[in-house]
């Protein structure tokens, strides 16, 4: 068993853990028509999905492998077990850093800061590519939390008297 086809199982059985509970969300006088565990039982879908994707991708890579696929990806492999434990520790501060400078900067520069610096991390080449994509994302994010769904981000305390 490889390690795509274990994460798409674990990954579904996370998801059905998840809808399980998700399904136990009391509803509130203030509830819509979706109701307090809309949208938990929606993520935990997708999250199914994205589980049997992975896992049937697994399986469909392993039915069609060949020889020379398989000593290519040796190489990988090599390098994929060398690297889990620092990229890990690199993604953990990016998201550390990213909570510490979420209330100081505000959520569209603190998310854009974050896409371009594990687009950068990740080996993305440094063109005008990252900061628009980075930008564009924050402005995305921030379009959909605040505009779409209502929800507020925190504008940060160095700008609050501009926006408040």
């Amino acid at each position: 068993m490889n390690k795509d086809l274990l994460s798409g199982v674990v990954l579904m059985a996370v998801a059905g853990t998840y809808y399980a509970w998700s399904t136990q969300i009391a509803d509130s006088t203030l509830s819509d028509e979706i109701g307090a565990g809309g949208l938990p039982q929606v993520l935990a879908i997708i999250l199914a999905i994205l589980g049997f994707c992975l896992a049937g991708r697994a399986l469909l890579s392993m039915k069609l492998n060949s020889a020379t696929v398989n000593e290519a990806k040796d190489d990988d492999d090599e390098e994929d077990r060398n690297a889990p434990f620092p990229r890990a520790v690199g993604f953990l501060l990016f998201g550390a850093a990213y909570v510490l400078l979420l209330p100081l900067i505000g959520y569209v520069i603190a998310t854009a800061l974050l896409i371009a610096a594990i687009a950068i991390y990740e080996g993305a080449p440094r063109t005008w590519v990252v900061p628009a994509a980075a930008i564009g994302g924050g402005v995305l994010y921030w379009a959909i939390f605040v505009k779409l769904l209502g929800v507020n981000q925190p504008v940060g305390s160095l700008f609050q008297g501009l926006f408040s």
